[in-house]
């Protein structure tokens, strides 16, 4: 699709030439993804799940009635062709992400959250070790903290300041002193899009650290080559990438870090053997010993299709193009104006596009400088038939940062546990829920940044929106 070269277009493309060479995304959304078009949606969830080509889907179907595919723990025919399969997706997924086989196993798992799991049930923690994270983390990440607790470590975590909610390298430092344990954090964050360093995880395992990288906000739209930094584990889900298969993620395993993790249970396909009259069991080696039952073998083989396709287009066109979008779209969002010059919006995190990836969380502002409740803003872009997402996104460090919530304010919270979640706004004195978030994947485009743009100053200039009749708020 060609663009049209009007006056915004003339000036966004002079401030964000790279843009122009990422035309070949144009072709694929009216090809692989025309379904957005042809329905008039405007699809702004790319961290929330990205969507899928036309192809993956006939390339699926194709494969199912092609061959006849068996449970994978079996040496029948079906069974190996399963087998097979599966073990492609796995060299895939190392090539893809420049690893070497002999250095990382991956481990496939339902999304990122069971990637997490795994290694928070399983890492040795003790009474003098530590789990070190940053307060912008997603819940998956801040969960581990009650397997630390269980295992007798300390946690500790980091701080993102204010204005860009970033994490400063002496308060990472500081937190990581010689010691043990494991540390944790975000490669991007899905709360506001901040690109914490990938330096850090040489700087932790100098100090002692195995790292645990979430990068889940990270690698749909940026390379992570872990020929270059070498965490011990990390976190992905699938269709964050390319949106098809669900329900299938992975955990990338430095070997030797894989096998100093104990298992607190055992079940079918992670075991080579075990007793009943006698009660013991031998664990199965690397990938197998964290597989539980049977994987998801139908699905892992759409793992490779996806990966054909972003690694057909490559990583850096991805990267380079959502980057122009964002910084688009921070520039004529923090524009916005009400007609007595009031801005019409706020910010949570960078307004520039260096070291940000393409997730904007903000809140529209009324013009008396009020919040507009984001539920107000749910429901009034889905009728406009935009998807976006609205909330905390499971990241309470980086919300309670954004929102100007102290320690103090926040304690009362621990004797109110069975509050609803509009109880706890209320208790806490907020102005709203949660944030609204925008962000921009594969083929986002110019046009989505625009159309974006005019709902919010055609619904929301000089309006104070009513609040009632709202639904309730949903909890992080």
């Amino acid at each position: 699709m060609a663009l049209r070269i009007d006056s915004p277009m003339r000036e966004f493309l002079a401030r964000y030439p790279d843009y122009a060479q990422t035309g070949e995304l144009d072709s694929l959304r009216d090809t692989e993804y025309s379904y957005l078009d042809e329905r008039h949606q405007l699809y702004l969830d790319y961290t929330g799940s990205g969507l899928t080509a036309s192809s993956q889907l006939r390339t699926h179907q194709e494969r199912l009635t092609g061959a006849v595919f068996g449970n994978p723990h079996s040496s029948n025919p079906t069974s190996q062709a399963s087998t097979a399969l599966v073990n492609r997706a796995r060299r895939a997924v190392l090539r893809h992400f420049n690893a070497a086989e002999d250095e990382y196993a991956v481990v496939f798992t339902a999304n990122a959250t069971g990637a997490c799991r795994l290694v928070g049930e399983s890492y040795q923690f003790r009474g003098h070790g530590r789990f070190v994270l940053t307060a912008d983390n997603h819940n998956s990440v801040n969960g581990i903290r009650e397997f630390a607790k269980a295992g007798g470590a300390r946690t500790v975590y980091i701080p993102s300041r204010l204005p860009d909610l970033r994490v400063s390298a002496d308060d990472v430092r500081a937190a990581l002193r010689p010691w043990s344990g494991l540390f944790a954090y975000p490669a991007q964050s899905n709360f506001s899009g901040v690109q914490h360093p990938l330096e850090w995880i040489e700087i932790a395992q100098k100090r002692g650290y195995d790292v645990l990288l979430d990068a889940a906000a990270y690698v749909p739209t940026n390379n992570l080559d872990l020929s270059e930094v070498h965490p011990e584990f990390v976190a992905v889900s699938w269709y964050k990438v390319f949106g098809y298969p669900t329900g299938v993620g992975c955990l990338l395993a430095r070997r030797e870090a894989l096998a100093k993790l104990k298992r607190p249970w055992f079940s079918g396909g992670t075991i080579n053997a075990v007793g009943v009259q006698v009660p013991w069991h031998a664990m199965a080696g690397d990938e197998a010993a964290f597989e539980d039952g049977t994987v998801n073998f139908l699905a892992i083989p759409d793992v490779e299709t996806g990966l054909s396709v972003v690694d057909g287009v490559g990583m850096d066109v991805i990267g380079r193009r959502v980057r122009s979008l964002t910084g688009w779209f921070l520039d004529r969002l923090t524009a916005l104006r009400h007609t007595g010059g009031a801005p019409m919006a706020r910010v949570y995190g960078p307004v520039g596009t260096e070291s940000r990836g393409g997730t904007v969380s903000f809140n529209l502002l009324d013009p008396d400088g009020r919040v507009v409740d984001e539920r107000v803003v749910a429901k009034e872009s889905a009728a406009a038939g935009i998807s976006l997402r609205t909330g905390c996104f499971c990241n309470p460090g980086a919300g309670e940062n954004a929102f100007g919530l102290t320690r103090r304010s926040l304690w009362r919270l621990r004797k109110n546990r069975d509050l609803s979640m509009d109880q706890y706004v209320e208790l806490l004195g907020l102005p709203s829920g949660g944030a609204v978030r925008v962000s921009f994947g594969l083929v986002s485009n110019v046009g989505d940044v625009e159309r974006f743009i005019t709902f919010a100053e055609h619904t929301y200039r000089d309006r104070r929106p009513e609040t009632e009749g709202l639904p309730p708020r949903e909890g992080c």
